[in-house]
Order: structure tokens, then C-alpha cells, then sequence
């Protein structure tokens, strides 16, 4: 098809497969990335044939890998770049080393040459980025351990895979492939084309955002972030290294800067259209033709890759304390192979290291092994997760230590942290009780001292000495289980006092049922300032709208009081709050007259 309308035809085809197989691919629970790459084979030449030139499309949709990385680079800084060493060149370089070893030496036993090999094993081991991430995204774990873990891996194979791509064709034996210029001038456009980049964004990008920023035209905004990324990939792919690379070190120099928000939101659009293209680009490009006549062969190889990866990356992470569980999910995210292979192996093609059918061979396995990774962080973590219900505990309680202590803190996540860093640094003696032996770990590595254990359970809270305390601050995430822990301390130390976090309302009332008084809704008091503010701004002095706040919180308290009464009746509380606001205004109403407009 080479007529006038192939683009639009192209477009809407794009857009179809997009919208009919993600959808499905997500209610699935599969994630995006598999809809995209089912999308992509049923659209490529070995299917439908709709597209009839798929590595056209790989090679303009890798912009949205370019752009994944700018973003990636945003949400780093140098400063974080540093805090990040420990996983960057602890976790990482163990994955990519042990890795890349056992995958080479697989590929030694197969025959392969020695070069070969290397390059074999380095790409194999490689994992996606693109897909990582997005399925971290989807499951809402970015910020999980095995999430940032994963996050610190990815970083570390995208930066050592721009220098092993620039080495490959150093690796080609001088008759195959001639270089054009000598070696130390490619060093040093190498090293001239980042120092290009690293000047460019301290002193220069931000000015120029600056100006633009001033026309208050949002396209041009959206065009010079456009520029930035683009032109900082091209820079970089002419001194013969990833283009990513570019648009990576360009994110980090912005990351610190005033526009970083305003970039994400001008990029992020464009960075999902054309990473989904990616998907579908890579999709269109399985050779299953291959897959059908080796079937036994390319099966073998991408169960035996998955099989070692997850292998190497579950020790890691245990040997780097890590939870089994997050071990396990962090092997399954980096099991995946990676979109960097394809670049690899294709530059090795290249390079005549690397014979068209055993690179087709390595590409086809790539793939399929991305196919894989979303189910198997599903298998995986449904099988964590299931183990975690039926079994013990994963590993035995800590003991409690024998001292009296004036203060126990059920829970030491978001909420307990703050009265802890606070009693901590008052020298008042006190106890933590977490039931998560993950946040246990967390915590730890930040020098907190807490202790693993279910407060629920009686033996635990006797061997903390709960009984000796003045009081008891109860901070657990999950209501049902506060709400366990607030019955049996109840039962067992009638007279201690009790500070209870209540998630909501309702949270509030079960604990009120069982007698605690002081129960602190964990959102209240943040609102409440916002809510101050929110009335100076449009008008009301200092004290004015103190005394407003003041009104709403006396008011609040003796509403609660009263829908504890009835909070099981769902009419009567529904009435009550018709009637509540009603009384607020009036309350409102007898105090000033209002706001004066600015």
C-alpha cells in the first residue's frame, strides 16, 4: 500500500487493535503490555497482514522508549542518583554479572563462539524497562520493595547497556567491519557528545524554558519539550549511542527544575501512544514461522532464560534481605526480556557477530519472554499471596525485650513513624509492635528499632510489657485488625490508655464501641489545615478563619458523638446529615458575615 491514505489507514488500524485488545488484555488482569503484543501479532504479516512493513513501525515507535526514559530521568537527581547507588551498583551489577556468566556459559556449551556468547548472554539478560514499570503501574507497587528494587535494576542495565553497545562493533574482527575513524576519535565524540548534554541542561534548558514558559502558549511549551527529547536522542544516536541515553541524562538535568511537573504532563501523552506502538512494532516482528518449525528448541530456550532469571534474581534479593516474597515478584519483573536486547542483537547483526538465524532465534525468544512476564507476575504473586494465607508466618516472631517501656506502638507505618521519631528524639523509652515483616526490614534499613509481631495476640503484647506502659499508641493500617487489637488490649488492660488512629468514620465507631476515647481520624487534622488556608486565600483574616476551623471541629466531635449512637441505622444517619448541614450554616451564620472578594 502506497497510496496517499496508507498513514491514515495505518492510523486507524493502530487505534482499533489498541482498542479492542487492551481492554480485554486488561479486564484479564494481563496487563496492557501483553494486549499491545497480542495486538501487534494479529495485525503483523504472519497474521491479518493489515501492516505490511512492521520494522518501519518498531523503528518509529522506539521515540516512545526514548520518551519513557526522558520521563524515567525526571523522576531521578543526581542527589537520588546517589542515594540509589546501593541498588544501582549492589542489586543491579549482581543481576547483570551472574546473569550474563550463566547465560554465556549456557551459550559456550551450545557451541556458540566465545563472542557470540557474551553477546548472547548480555542481551538475554537484559530486562524491559517499559514493561517493568508498566505493569508496576498498573498494580499500583512502584513504591513497593520489590518496585523500587525492580526500578533500581532497570536504571542500572539501561546505563551499562550504552557502553556495551558502543564496545560491540570494537568486538567485530578488523577485516569484517572498518571503522571509519580511529578509535580514540570516537571516544572522544562519545565523551564530548555527553559533556554536549550535561552543560546543555545545567546551564542552558532552563533559561530557554524560561522564555518560552513566558508566551503562555501551551503548544509551544509542548513543542520545545518535544525539541529537548528528540534532540538530545538524535545527538546521542549520531555519536553512535542509545538514543535514550540522551533524552535520559536530559530528564535528570530538568529533574530539579520548576517546569519538571509541567514537562511530565506535556510528554506523557505522546510517551503512551507511542510506547504502545513499540509493543504492537515488536508484536508485528515475532517470526513465528520460526516457532512453528522449532518449536521444542524455542520453547525449551525461553522456559530455560525465564527459568535461570528468575533463579539468579530470587537469590539476589534474598541475599540483598529481601522478603521471599518480593524476591519472588522482583525475579518475575526481571525475567522479562528487555527492549534494549533487540538493539543488542541487531547491532551484533550487524557487526557479523552474530548470524541472521541465531539473532532471529535470540529475538523470537526476547519476545516471548516478554509475552510471559505479565502472566508471570500474576502466577507468582498469586501463588505468594496464597501461601501467605495459609501458612504461619514466614518467619518467627521477634522477641520482645525484657524492659519496661513507657510508650507501645502497634504499627509503624506512615502514621506510628511520627510519634516514634518524636519519642526517639526525647529519649522516652518506648516499644514497636509491626506485623508486616516487610515494613519491619524496611524500617530497619534506616536504623528504626522495632519488632516483628501480631499485637493481637496476647503472648505478644505480655512479652512487650503492655500491661507496664502509660499508654498505647495504636497506628495499624488496616481497621479490621486495629479494631482486633483494640478488642483484646481491652480485655486484658482495661485501664491503659489508648491513642487509636481511625482510617474513617465507621473505623471510628468500632473503636468508640469498645470504650477507647481518644481516636484520631488520620486525614482530620491535615484537611482542617488545608481547609484554614483555603479560607485566607479567598478572603477571611487569620483570626477569622481560625475561628471558623474551631467552630467545624467543636461541631464535628459532637457530631460524631451523636451518629455513634445510630451509626448502624443507615436512615438515621442519612437524616442526620441533612440536619447537620443545616445546623452548620446556621453555626456559620452567627458568627462574621463572610468572606470579603479579592
Amino acid at each position: 500500500m502506497h497510496d496517499d491514505h496508507t498513514f491514515l489507514l495505518y492510523a486507524v488500524i493502530f487505534l482499533a487493535a489498541t482498542v479492542f485488545m487492551v481492554p480485554l488484555s486488561k479486564r484479564a488482569r494481563l496487563g496492557a503490555v501483553l494486549g499491545y503484543l497480542v495486538a501487534g501479532v494479529i495485525i503483523g504479516p504472519q497474521a491479518l497482514g493489515l501492516v505490511a512493513d512492521p520494522e518501519l513501525v518498531l523503528t518509529f515507535s522506539e521515540i516512545g522508549v526514548v520518551m519513557l526514559l526522558f520521563l524515567l530521568g525526571l523522576e531521578l537527581s543526581p542527589q537520588r542518583l546517589w542515594i540509589m547507588r546501593r541498588l544501582l551498583f549492589g542489586l543491579g551489577a549482581s543481576q547483570m554479572g551472574l546473569t550474563t556468566a550463566l547465560l554465556a556459559g549456557a551459550g559456550l556449551l551450545m557451541g556458540l563462539p566465545l563472542t557470540a556468547a557474551v553477546i548472547a548472554g548480555f542481551g538475554l539478560a537484559l530486562s524491559s524497562t517499559a514493561f517493568g514499570v508498566q505493569i508496576l503501574s498498573e498494580r499500583s507497587e512502584l513504591t513497593a520493595d520489590h518496585g523500587r528494587a525492580s526500578f533500581g535494576v532497570f536504571l542500572f542495565q539501561d546505563l551499562v547497556a550504552v557502553p556495551v553497545l558502543a564496545l560491540i562493533p570494537l568486538l567485530a574482527a578488523g577485516e569484517v567491519v572498518q571503522a571509519s575513524r580511529p578509535a580514540w576519535q570516537s571516544i572522544g565524540i562519545v565523551i564530548g557528545s555527553i559533556l554536549a548534554v550535561v552543560i546543555a541542561g545545567r546551564y542552558l534548558l532552563r533559561p530557554v524554558f524560561r522564555v518560552v514558559a513566558a508566551t503562555k502558549l501551551v503548544e509551544v511549551f509542548t513543542a520545545t519539550s518535544l525539541l529537548v527529547v528528540l534532540g538530545t536522542a538524535l545527538l546521542m544516536q549520531k555519536a553512535g549511542l542509545s538514543m535514550g541515553l540522551g533524552a535520559f541524562l536530559a530528564g535528570v538535568l530538568l529533574a530539579d527544575s520548576e517546569y519538571r511537573h509541567e514537562l511530565e504532563s506535556h510528554i506523557e501523552p505522546f510517551k503512551g501512544l507511542l510506547l504502545g506502538l513499540f509493543f504492537m512494532g515488536v508484536g508485528m516482528n515475532l517470526d513465528l514461522a520460526l516457532l512453528a518449525a522449532k518449536p521444542l528448541l524455542v520453547i525449551a530456550l525461553v522456559l530455560g532464560v525465564l527459568s535461570l532469571q528468575v533463579s539468579v534474581m530470587w537469590a539476589v534479593g534474598r541475599a540483598f534481605h529481601y522478603s521471599n516474597r518480593a524476591s519472588l515478584l522482583l525475579a518475575a519483573l526481571l525475567a522479562s526480556g528487555g527492549e534494549f536486547a533487540f538493539v543488542v542483537f541487531a547491532t551484533a547483526e550487524k557487526s557479523k557477530l552474530l548470524d541472521p538465524d541465531l539473532a532471529g532465534l535470540l529475538n523470537l525468544v526476547v519476545a516471548l519472554a516478554m509475552a510471559l512476564t505479565p502472566m508471570l507476575v500474576l502466577g507468582l504473586a498469586a501463588m505468594t499471596d496464597r501461601h501467605a494465607r495459609k501458612a504461619e508466618p514466614e518467619r518467627p516472631f521477634d522477641e520482645m525485650p525484657d524492659e519496661r517501656v513507657e510508650v507501645v506502638i502497634a504499627g509503624f507505618g506512615r502514621f506510628g513513624q511520627i510519634p516514634g521519631r518524636v519519642l526517639a528524639a526525647q529519649k522516652i523509652p518506648y516499644t514497636v509492635i509491626e506485623p508486616s515483616s516487610e515494613q519491619v526490614d524496611f524500617s530497619r534499613r534506616f536504623g528504626s528499632k522495632l519488632y516483628y509481631g501480631d499485637p493481637a495476640r496476647p503472648e505478644i503484647l505480655r512479652a512487650a510489657r503492655v500491661g507496664e506502659a502509660k499508654v498505647l499508641i495504636l497506628a495499624l493500617e488496616d481497621p479490621e485488625h486495629s479494631v482486633r487489637v483494640a478488642r483484646v488490649v481491652r480485655r486484658l488492660y482495661p485501664k491503659l490508655r489508648i491513642l487509636a488512629r481511625a482510617r474513617n468514620r465507621q473505623h471510628a465507631f468500632k473503636l468508640m464501641d469498645l470504650g477507647i476515647e481518644t481516636v484520631i481520624r488520620e486525614t482530620l487534622h491535615s484537611s482542617l489545615v488545608v481547609t484554614r488556608q483555603l479560607l485566607e486565600e479567598l478572603g477571611l483574616d487569620a483570626a477569622t478563619a481560625a475561628d471558623r476551623i474551631e467552630r467545624f471541629v467543636a461541631f464535628d466531635e459532637q457530631l460524631m458523638q451523636e451518629q455513634h449512637l445510630v451509626y448502624d441505622d443507615e436512615s438515621a444517619i442519612i437524616q442526620g446529615a441533612e440536619q447537620s448541614r443545616k445546623d452548620l450554616e446556621a453555626l456559620f451564620e452567627a458568627g462574621s458575615s463572610g468572606y470579603r472578594e479579592r
